[in-house]
């Protein structure tokens, strides 16, 4: 098992770590487990590659925190936050500060797996100093209706549904039927992924 296959939890819930931790056993990771950050920062040693999976609300030091300090002092690790459906804006913030991805609570054992082998594939390629295309992701984006680049910009901003509906005008009903659409032009199968691209053409950054 080489080091860049190891995930470091970080849930204060301790049903959630021995879950996850479990899963992600049986898929070949391996996996240390963290009640806090504070317990992360004193325990994972100077230079640990990887994946840092973390929940964004946590008592005292939460994952945006948590993920400013692993910035600074573990360039090798990559983020994935986890966070409640009320959360999104905040995992926004967190892709926003370099964070590869987030992943909204509850999430079927698949999705984790995917998210977490697509973290370590593009920090593999980030530390191989590959840069990601962009000119197909590029094209989805132009494909997008004046109203619709509207409603991605409202997305990547963090913006609830509601929130989006009344600052353009429109029912929520309408930006829900638009963002459909924003998904499938720029096939994205979740609203992370959609950030993803957003970022990689410096849309909301």
């Amino acid at each position: 098992m080489t080091q860049a296959r190891i995930v470091h939890l970080v849930d204060d819930d301790e049903a959630v770590r021995e879950s996850l931790a479990a899963l992600l056993d049986v898929h070949d990771f391996t996996v240390a487990t963290y009640p806090s950050g504070e317990a992360f920062l004193a325990s994972c040693p100077a230079g640990a590659a990887g994946c840092l999976l973390t929940d964004i609300r946590m008592p005292e030091m939460d994952g945006l925190a948590l993920q400013e300090r692993v910035a600074a002092s573990y360039p090798d690790l990559s983020v994935i936050v986890m966070t409640g459906h009320a959360d999104v804006p905040l995992a926004v913030r967190a892709m926003k500060a370099g964070a590869i991805d987030f992943i909204e609570k509850p999430f079927p054992a698949p999705a984790i797996v995917d998210a977490i082998e697509r973290a370590l594939a593009e920090t593999a390629r980030r530390r191989g100093a590959q840069p990601q295309p962009n000119t197909e992701i590029r094209e989805r984006l132009d494909s997008l209706t004046p109203r619709e680049r509207e409603v991605l910009d409202g997305l990547v901003a963090g913006l609830p549904n509601k929130t989006i509906a009344y600052d353009l005008g429109i029912s929520p009903r309408t930006v829900e039927i638009h963002r459909a659409r924003v998904m499938e032009k720029m096939r994205a199968k979740s609203l992370s992924e959609l950030v993803r691209h957003a970022m990689v053409l410096g849309i909301g950054t």
